[in-house]
C-alpha cells in the first residue's frame, strides 16, 4: 500500500478514457490498495479515480459518510432529479465549484477479485461517484460547467 502523488489538471491522463481490466489479479489488489491509501492520506477526500495516480485503468475508490469500497469497471445508472452543490477535485486542489449533478446513481461493476457489484448512492456519494466515473472516462468536473463559468474557473487557478 504506496500513497501515490495525485497528477494535477495539466496531466494529459486525465483527458484519455481509461482502459477497461480484463485481469483481476495481484496486480489489480494492490492498485486498489494504493487507490484507498492515497484517498485516506488527506483530509476531506471522498473518491479517486486510477488516472489520478497515473494509472489508466477504470478502477475508482470511495469513502465518505461511513460507506468505502471501489468499484472496478463501473457503470453508472443516473435519476433524472438533479441538484446543485459545490464540488471539488483532488486533481485542482483548493478549488470548489457551484455544478448540477443527478441526486442518484446506481453503480454497477465488479470487486478487485471479479465478483459483481452493486451500489445505490444518494447525494454527496452519488456526486463522488459520478465525478470519479467521469474521471475514468477523461471527464474532468469544469467540462460540465457552462462556458462562462469554465472561463472564471481556468482564471482562478494560480
Amino acid at each position: 500500500m504506496t500513497v501515490q502523488p495525485i497528477r494535477l489538471f495539466a496531466d494529459p491522463i486525465l483527458r484519455t478514457a481509461a482502459e477497461p481490466v480484463t485481469d483481476f489479479d495481484r496486480e489489480l489488489r494492490g492498485l486498489v490498495k494504493s487507490l484507498q491509501a492515497t484517498l485516506r492520506a488527506g483530509a476531506g477526500r471522498a473518491g479517486l479515480a486510477a488516472p489520478q495516480i497515473g494509472v489508466s485503468l477504470r478502477v475508482v475508490v470511495y469513502e465518505l459518510d461511513g460507506r468505502s469500497g471501489h468499484l472496478v469497471n463501473p457503470r453508472l445508472e443516473l435519476s433524472e432529479r438533479r441538484v446543485v452543490a459545490d464540488e471539488a477535485c483532488l486533481s485542482a486542489p483548493g478549488l470548489w465549484w457551484p455544478l448540477e449533478r443527478s441526486y442518484m446513481a446506481t453503480a454497477r461493476g465488479r470487486d478487485m477479485f471479479g465478483k459483481p457489484v452493486t451500489l445505490r448512492a444518494l447525494g454527496m456519494l452519488a456526486r463522488v461517484l459520478q465525478h470519479e466515473v467521469d474521471h475514468l472516462d477523461g471527464t474532468l468536473f469544469v467540462d460540465r460547467l457552462p462556458s462562462e463559468e469554465r472561463e472564471r474557473f481556468f482564471a482562478s487557478i494560480p
